[in-house]
């Protein structure tokens, strides 16, 4: 051992070694973009996130196709909101916007728009009407089976805190937005359709806020005449509202497979394969997660 020591020693004093090591450029360049979170795939064309982000919800908004009128009054009115609650629980939020609270005290004729900022205030007021509209989804589909021990016992029913009253109180009880019997039946077979990424259930089963509030926007869209096409394009932007992060997501995972999120069927996005939360599970297994953490709750 010692005899080594002394040959390193002599070694180390007659020479020099200066070992450097460099990236070459073609190295350098492909360490880099796997490290970038915003680098494009040269074998996919994927899209960096911002770009998908600003593709699935524009900061813009999307206006409702929806006849509001005085729906919000007669929400207040009838106490399934009660804005005194309401206001009490967004005023730790920076309080209400003046333009959103008018949609509870006056009528409105034009048009309701959709924006990042004001998606959860509209997820309630739209989850008060869904769960206050007289509805034969509500009344006779799964919120009434048996074997969930009544339709009180729901993140959507027993988990609306803001109404004058127990929520179940007005459940399905008001008349709020009328429908024939062709627009009852178009709302029933595209709800069986639209699901959440929060759970596995479809809006037909609207047993959290979300597939509530999705529920109220099919009914009004179907009472002005909306169209089956039209219906499951505008609950996709509504979706990606609500679940930013998860659309943004999806949106790579097809940008990757060479579709653009303007080409995407909303119908088929919207199905179980993509949006319900198992489907959506097996998108991460195949890419990275959107770092943003937004989105709506289950909760007011």
């Amino acid at each position: 051992m010692f005899g080594i020591v002394i040959v390193w020693l002599l070694v180390n004093a007659l020479f020099t070694f200066d070992l450097r090591f460099e990236k070459r450029p073609w190295f350098k360049k492909y360490v880099e973009g796997q490290g970038s979170g915003n680098a494009v795939s040269s074998s996919t064309g994927a899209l960096p996130a911002a770009s998908q982000l600003a593709a699935v919800a524009p900061a813009e908004g999307v206006a409702l196709p929806i006849a509001w009128s005085d729906i919000g009054k007669k929400l207040v009115e009838n106490g399934v909101i009660d804005m005194a609650k309401l206001e009490q629980v967004y005023a730790s939020r920076g309080g209400i916007p003046e333009a959103d609270k008018r949609l509870l005290t006056e009528s409105r004729d034009g048009a309701v728009v959709m924006t990042p900022q004001n998606s959860s205030y509209l997820l309630n007021v739209l989850w008060a009407l869904g769960l206050g509209n007289k509805n034969q989804i509500l009344d006779a589909g799964p919120m009434r089976d048996p074997k969930y021990g009544g339709a009180g016992k729901f993140a959507s029913t027993g988990g609306w805190s803001l109404a004058k009253g127990d929520a179940m109180e007005h459940y399905s009880k008001h008349r709020f937005i009328a429908l024939t019997g062709e627009q009852q039946a178009l709302v029933e077979k595209v709800s069986k359709n639209i699901f959440r990424p929060c759970c596995g259930n479809s809006t037909y089963f609207p047993d959290c806020n979300h597939g509530m509030a999705m529920l109220g926007l099919l009914e009004l869209m179907a009472s002005t005449g909306k169209s089956e096409e039209e219906m499951y394009r505008v609950a996709l932007r509504v979706n990606a509202y609500w679940f930013p992060d998860t659309y943004e997501t999806i949106a790579r995972f097809l940008s990757a497979k060479g579709i653009a999120w303007k080409d995407a069927d909303p119908k088929e996005i919207l199905g179980a394969e993509y949006s319900s939360g198992a489907g959506f599970r097996k998108i991460l297994s195949q890419v990275e997660p959107s770092a943003g953490g937004g989105g709506a709750s289950c909760g007011v």
